[in-house]
């Protein structure tokens, strides 16, 4: 009779947590860019507790800094915070110029929490590092690139999550790319239909607390991405970017 009860018990978990699974992927939008590329976002991978949580101990727990960088030849302050969070042995980051110290997962075990719930969520995932980045307001962003370093591979799986407060990440599809796309529709397309992949070439989500947005396939080649500033945004956002270093 106890073998049976642990079983029926056993079961209920299980099917618990399939259901708060099931529960935390409602609402998810998967975007499919063309090219073996795909942005897929989750909008509440963690509950607002969890998230609310989190942040409080990213933000007073962090050793935020906020680096000079080099930008088209110009060195200006960084319009955020940041850190740096890496499996040791693995290949040193450089961005603009800046190399961040890479601290230990040890140091810091919430954020393997995190990770690991990243983890469940995209099966065969196995992120070794995270950019920290924190945005005290409206006027901290980050203007338009793509995580296309070589340490991360031709074809690298970028999740970042999302706490605080909700701001826009803009996508839009590189310059050359843009110019071969329309080149090829010209003269084969309507006027309507042109439009259609004109549009077709940005994509905008508004990035919510405790929310997930992955990059993944030739998304960094052919495309750049931004969260631009914002005079409504006024309130503390934390963003974790998870990123495997092959």
């Amino acid at each position: 009779m106890e073998q049976f009860v642990s079983r029926k018990k056993l079961k209920t978990t299980q099917e618990n947590d399939e259901k708060e699974e099931e529960n935390k992927r409602k609402g998810e939008v998967v975007v499919n860019l063309g090219n073996e590329s795909q942005v897929i976002y989750i909008p509440k991978l963690f509950c607002f507790h969890e998230s609310s949580t989190y942040l409080e101990f990213l933000n007073t727990h962090i050793p935020w800094t906020r680096p000079t960088i080099r930008v088209f030849g110009r060195s200006l302050l960084q319009p955020r915070d940041t850190c740096y969070v890496a499996s040791a042995g693995i290949t040193e980051l450089v961005y603009s110029g800046y190399k961040p110290k890479a601290h230990s997962w040890d140091d810091f075990p919430p954020l393997n929490e995190i990770r690991e719930a990243v983890h469940k969520a995209l099966p065969g995932s196995s992120f070794n590092s995270v950019l920290l980045n924190r945005y005290k307001g409206g006027n901290d962003y980050v203007g338009w690139h793509a995580d296309d370093e070589k340490l991360y591979g031709p074809t690298p799986e970028i999740a970042s999550v999302s706490f605080g407060c909700e701001r826009d990440f803009l996508l839009k599809m590189k310059p050359d790319k843009t110019s071969k796309a329309a080149s090829k529709t010209e003269g084969e397309a309507s006027s309507k239909q042109m439009k259609k992949n004109a549009y077709s070439n940005q994509h905008s989500f508004k990035l919510k607390h405790g929310s997930l947005l992955v990059m993944k396939g030739y998304t960094q080649r052919d495309w750049l991405h931004s969260v631009p500033k914002r005079a409504k945004a006024d309130t503390l956002r934390i963003n974790l970017t998870f990123r495997r270093v092959l």
